[in-house]
């Protein structure tokens, strides 16, 4: 009576895939086959699937309403950061972001280059607007100096901003002012005012340090500067970058130059300059590989420029050299 029960199929075999075949064929496959279906294990293993995909669907549901509640209502260039208007502000994009869609691949390439330039003159702004004092100090001796001033030329004031400006920009190469492009303006400034509390403890230590050679006392021991930095501007922790032999030769001839109190300090702001160049040479290198990729599908398309066909010969001819 099979062909009875595959017209009047019971609920309970409804879900089984064997229950139209022959009595006889389905016992011969039962018996032969090494793994022994069953309808209970299968509607099991159903269940657990389906119990997964809803499990991993709703931990993705969760995951999407954080984001969302902890997406600021309205843009950093809203005035009113308590959501007021911010129906005005959903189609709102950055002037930035829309300029980067419409720029070639050489303005793209010169922007990372003079953003390489600009780190170095901001760096030296910070230094300047840490040595605010010192700096009014040397106005100030040239404006309206004293006798003994006047014979030395401000030599003194002279000598003093210059290695507060030195030691300044030393301290925030080796803090890693403007290291990277995606770090916020309060980190940046966080890590200005560090370099000039620093300053000030060497100034200290070095007060001290003289203090104690003419009293005749021991002279004191402290921990070198750069030896732990502030919760808020702590960088990744990352492996000693190995550098390259003409790398180390620049160091050490650098090096020669500098005291051995400054020499820590040298040494950490040398090689922030070293991974700075690194890290500009990667963005280079990215911009290239970007071109290649998009010139390589305008040529599937058949829509290869002229100048695509140029780029292509010198740059293969390169690769062979």
């Amino acid at each position: 009576m099979g062909w009875w029960d595959s017209l009047w199929a019971s609920s309970s075999s409804g879900d089984d895939p064997l229950r139209k075949l022959d009595p006889k064929l389905r016992e011969f496959l039962e018996r032969e086959s090494p793994v022994k279906y069953s309808a209970a294990q299968a509607e099991a293993e159903t269940a657990a699937k389906e119990e997964a995909e809803r499990v991993a669907t709703a931990k993705r549901k969760e995951e999407q309403a954080a984001r969302e509640e902890n997406r600021p209502v309205v843009p950093r260039e809203s005035q009113f950061q308590d959501g007021r208007y911010a129906h005005l502000w959903k189609t709102y994009r950055p002037l930035a972001e829309i300029e980067a869609e419409t720029k070639s691949d050489h303005e793209k390439l010169m922007d990372v280059l003079e953003g390489y330039k600009e780190r170095k003159n901001q760096i030296g702004k910070a230094a300047l607007e840490n040595c605010a004092l010192e700096q009014v100090d040397w106005r100030q001796c040239m404006t309206s100096p004293t006798v003994m001033e006047r014979m030395t030329m401000c030599r003194e004031q002279i000598k003093k901003f210059e290695k507060c400006y030195m030691t300044q920009t030393r301290l925030l190469k080796a803090l890693g002012y403007l290291s990277t492009y995606d770090r916020s303006p309060e980190v940046e400034e966080d890590i200005q005012m560090h370099a000039d509390t620093l300053y000030h403890r060497m100034l200290s230590q070095e007060a001290e340090i003289a203090a104690a050679k003419k009293e005749g006392r021991p002279i004191p021991k402290f921990p070198p500067l750069l030896s732990k930095l502030p919760t808020a501007i702590q960088r990744q922790p990352q492996q000693q970058e190995e550098l390259t032999p003409e790398q180390l030769e620049i160091l050490r001839e650098r090096l020669k130059k500098v005291a051995d109190e400054d020499r820590v300090a040298e040494e950490e702001a040398i090689r922030a300059e070293f991974r700075a160049k690194a890290e500009v040479a990667s963005r280079v290198q990215d911009l290239w590989k970007k071109q290649e990729e998009d010139r390589q599908a305008r040529k599937e398309r058949g829509e290869e420029t002229l100048w695509d066909k140029l780029s292509g010969t010198f740059r293969s001819g390169n690769e062979k050299r």
